[in-house]
């Protein structure tokens, strides 16, 4: 059986807004050049939006490398704005590392945070990826934020342990009181 698709008759495909965060133009180089939250693992939906918002400011961008172990599918090109975009890929390059090329700017590194990354931890990994002059590369950038989300995460169990055993204020009917509820003592303290 053959299948026929009336392009006329699809939906106009809707570029979300790439999420991005680029080092501001200064003297000194650093290992990134940024960083790039997609929505998703799809390359070949992810693309266009990046590139487009790059045109403006960088040029038109032509080349695109990859690690494959992010991503599930690694097209060969992918249609942008009236060009096509030429994708590559390579074991060797750091997983969470994204090489864009151009023909009149030249290379930017930028750090791919996963789509599924939590707004908070994304936004610490945008800002600390554009940082001009630092030296810091997207693997050890991905490690601290790891260390990071951990030790948030642990100190919330631990509230929530402290909170669950007693360690809130009740009152005389079981329910939780804040600090400003308790009742003064002689000398006025709580």
């Amino acid at each position: 059986m053959t299948t026929t698709l009336d392009r006329a008759a699809q939906p106009a495909v809707v570029l979300r807004p790439a999420r991005l965060s680029l080092t501001p133009q200064t003297t000194l180089a650093g290992r990134l050049d940024g960083a790039w939250w997609p929505y998703s693992r799809d390359l070949e939906a992810e693309l266009p939006a990046l590139a487009a918002a790059l045109d403006e400011t960088w040029g038109r961008i032509t080349r695109v490398s990859v690690n494959p172990s992010r991503w599930p599918v690694v097209p060969r090109t992918v249609a942008v704005a009236g060009h096509v975009l030429h994708v590559g890929w390579f074991t060797e390059q750091d997983p969470d590392k994204l090489i864009l090329l151009s023909y009149t700017v030249g290379r930017w590194d930028l750090l791919v945070i996963p789509p599924e990354t939590e707004p908070a931890a994304a936004a610490r990994l945008m800002a600390a990826a554009a940082i001009p002059g630092s030296v810091l590369a997207a693997d050890v950038l991905m490690a601290n934020e790891t260390v990071i989300g951990r030790g948030i995460r642990d100190a919330r169990r631990r509230e929530a342990t402290w909170e669950g055993e007693g360690g809130a204020c009740m009152s005389p009917f079981g329910e939780p009181m804040g600090r400003s509820a308790l009742p003064l003592t002689g000398n006025g303290w709580r």
